[in-house]
């Protein structure tokens, strides 16, 4: 666990996929009522306006459900970079590993890992200079068997972040091993139905990655 990252009144973004989307409303303003969705960036709003009252800090949730890394940079500067965040939260990859294998019959343009990598640097070299700090999470899949295709290419895409993050010397949350240790003890169905989609106590896991990453505050209360 790192060292609490944050000052008073940072503005925290979240950007990310149908993980970090959960069920948001886009017409809500941003910090306000039904913005953060129902997920981790929920759990991890109340955790910080409850606990860390005089931190008062902007949790903000860009997700956008179906987002691969091509989605997300093309939707970066307007989403990202115009919001003038200090703190600048990504998790995405698993849409990229999965369409190559949901998307056949669609004919959707898939994401190699070479592409997903170059996508995921340009955003690090663009964005990097105008925020205090990025904060990357892994890519995961609620998957025990390490030998299953998707769980496999999951965890190549994911071997991509965990380089950048430490090429970049970027606080790294690696949310497959939070997710591995709980199947060390429970079925996968606990945490998702379709082993992308978490639950709430997976939302809770991812939630307490970041806490761990970030260096969980100590609240005295």
């Amino acid at each position: 666990m790192g060292q609490w990252l944050f000052d008073k009144g940072d503005r925290l973004l979240f950007m990310g996929d149908s993980i970090t989307d959960s069920n948001r409303l886009y017409e809500a303003m941003p910090a306000g009522w039904g913005s953060w969705g129902d997920g981790y960036v929920n759990l991890l709003n109340a955790y910080t306006t409850a606990l860390l009252p005089e931190e008062a800090l902007m949790v903000v949730n860009r997700g956008v459900s179906g987002n691969t890394i091509v989605d997300l940079g093309q939707r970066w500067s307007a989403d990202a970079l115009a919001f003038n965040a200090d703190w600048i939260t990504v998790m995405i990859g698993v849409n990229d590993v999965w369409r190559h294998f949901d998307g056949t019959f669609a004919q959707v343009p898939l994401v190699s890992i070479e592409e997903f990598e170059a996508c995921y640097r340009r955003l690090l070299d663009q964005t990097i200079p105008t925020v205090k700090g990025m904060i990357l999470l892994s890519p995961f899949m609620v998957e025990s068997h390490l030998e299953d295709a998707m769980r496999q290419q999951v965890d190549a895409y994911r071997g991509v972040v965990e380089k950048l993050a430490e090429e970049y010397q970027l606080p790294y949350g690696n949310v497959q091993a939070k997710v591995d240790e709980f199947l060390r003890h429970q079925s996968s169905y606990v945490l998702s139905s379709d082993r992308v989609h978490p639950s709430l106590a997976g939302h809770l896991l991812i939630a307490q990655t970041w806490l761990e990453t970030v260096g969980i505050k100590e609240t005295n209360r």
